[in-house]
């Protein structure tokens, strides 16, 4: 396995791990809903390490359907927090 691919994929990891406590931790809703974004690029480069590395050419549909529920995510995360904002 191709040594830079290893390293992306640790660091991929260790971010993961970091993401993953701030999931649990919080405090607020805003926090959680930040890190599942995150969490939910992490993967989608996660995966696009494995189809450069691996030539898995048929997880690029897979990277599409994930880059669209990151982005509809993010757009629901922001509809969500504006309208609690006008509410105060």
């Amino acid at each position: 396995m191709n040594v830079v691919a290893v390293i992306a994929l640790a660091l991929l990891s260790a971010a993961g791990l970091l993401v993953l406590v701030r999931l649990a931790r919080g405090p607020r809703a805003l926090d959680r809903i930040v890190a599942v974004e995150v969490l939910v690029t992490l993967v989608i480069a996660g995966t696009c390490v494995a189809v450069a590395v691996w030539d898995y050419v048929m997880f690029v549909p897979v990277l599409i359907v994930l880059a669209l529920l990151g982005f509809v995510g993010s757009m629901t995360a922001a509809r969500l927090v504006e309208e609690r904002e006008d509410l105060r």
